[in-house]
């Protein structure tokens, strides 16, 4: 179970060509990879979800529908 749990998903990810270049930017203040900054903002930003008590309910209702989905 526990391997289960550390096991890496591969998703497809679109970005922005500038958004990239400042995650990029970012990425190489911080000594990370791309992947590893965006791997740490979700895992950050999931993190305080969770702190702040934020329930499933707040998700938006259908997939596409978050704000900044292009």
């Amino acid at each position: 179970m526990a391997d289960k749990e550390k096991a890496k998903k591969q998703v497809p990810l679109r970005l922005s060509a500038s958004l990239y270049a400042e995650i990029a930017r970012w990425a190489e203040e911080e000594f990370r990879s791309v992947n590893g900054q965006i791997e740490y903002l979700l895992t950050d930003a999931v993190r305080r979800r969770k702190k702040t008590g934020q329930q499933d309910e707040d998700a938006p209702s259908q997939p596409g529908s978050a704000a900044g989905h292009s």
